[in-house]
């Protein structure tokens, strides 16, 4: 890799690599190979505002209504969300790190059973058919029982998502080839953490290694012992360089010093509003390197405390993030509130028709 290499190549990489030209649906899951899920709707939910930018004439609630047409699973991978099925068969057969106790198998073979004779279920079809109770969420909140025996029975693999209604998880009986599919640990291992990196690069080293960790732990804790040499493979197998004092990793084949990345000039002068958990924005170590200032959720952060606002879209203009927008649909129409690192808009005359332009955008992709 030649010297010369700079973070200015490694963001201008980051960027266009990841948005790519929007194609279709099943396309872009597989070029992403992971798209993180979150329940908010701030005013879309994070896969939407996500998909949105990556998928031909995209709207909102897309991926929902054509999922079950679709080659993707639901599942737990560096976090949870919806990839490819072959890459989601590499996580299984999983085995948890919590240990079941004889009474909850009982009750989970006896579900399983429902789910057989029924095809697809609802929750509340569960609830009413077995009297599982409550129990405490991970939140502190109480959760029917019957729910988190159902996630914990999809984490396992006895069941998958069929589809969804509402935001709501309808699970089926995982297919037996899915659920019983054998694997060579290290050669699995090795291609899930292929997807994440491809999913984020260019990594920092901080990161790689937090994945391998995620991967082993989250989704293939099976396979937890196999950690360090996991990322003994993936440092002698990822093209790497050091810059700004840090190594960087990213997918095989790739090279960000490639001239098109080279200068630090007009990527485009589309402007974009991202998901929180955009690829783009996802790593806040990556993100405050290459555009100089601190990006944080603050959904769950109690709004006095809070600086950029409740669910704020970091806006990509010219290759770089020069601020955020809470956006909101009140009486049918959209409202942005946009804020600026700088303390203010950019002068530039093209911004302000880029910013009505991803405003006309987002209300398509709403469907207002």
């Amino acid at each position: 890799m030649p010297t010369s290499l700079t973070l200015n190549h490694l963001r201008r990489y980051a960027v266009t690599r990841s948005l790519f030209k929007p194609t279709t649906l099943m396309r872009a899951v597989t070029k992403l190979g992971f798209v993180q899920f979150d329940p908010i709707r701030a005013p879309a939910r994070a896969q939407d505002l996500t998909l949105r930018h990556r998928v031909t004439d995209y709207r909102a609630g897309e991926l929902e209504a054509r999922y079950p047409r679709l080659a993707v699973e639901e599942d737990f991978f560096v976090n949870y969300g919806i990839l490819p099925r072959a890459t989601q068969f590499l996580m299984h057969p999983r085995t948890a790190r919590t240990e079941w106790s004889p009474a909850r198998w009982a009750q989970a073979r006896a579900v399983l059973e429902f789910v057989q004779s029924r095809g697809v279920v609802h929750p509340r079809e569960v609830d009413a058919a077995f009297d599982h109770g409550a129990t405490r969420n991970w939140f502190g909140g109480n959760s029917r029982a019957s729910t988190q025996l159902l996630e914990g029975m999809h984490y396992r693999g006895l069941l998958r998502v069929a589809r969804r209604e509402g935001g709501i998880r309808l699970y089926a009986e995982q297919l037996a080839h899915e659920r019983d599919r054998p694997a060579d640990p290290d050669a699995a291992l090795d291609a899930l953490i292929d997807v994440a990196v491809a999913a984020y690069a260019p990594l920092p080293a901080g990161m790689l290694s937090r994945f391998v960790t995620w991967v082993c732990s989250a989704a293939a804790p099976q396979w937890r012992d196999r950690r360090r040499d996991a990322l003994a493979r993936a440092k002698a197998r990822l093209p790497q360089a050091a810059v700004d004092g840090c190594n960087w990793y990213w997918p095989e084949g790739e090279n960000p010093a490639r001239r098109r990345f080279a200068n630090d000039d007009v990527l485009d002068d589309r402007l974009r509003l991202l998901a929180p958990f955009d690829p783009v924005v996802w790593d806040r170590e990556r993100f405050e390197r290459f555009w100089g200032w601190a990006y944080r959720f603050e959904a769950y952060t109690p709004a006095p405390k809070r600086v950029r606002g409740y669910y704020a879209l970091p806006m990509l203009w010219r290759g770089r993030v020069i601020g955020w927008a809470n956006a909101a649909v009140r009486d049918g129409q959209l409202q942005l509130q946009p804020g600026y690192v700088s303390g203010r808009a950019p002068r530039d005359a093209a911004f302000q028709a880029a910013l009505e332009e991803e405003q006309a955008l987002f209300e398509q992709f709403l469907g207002l």
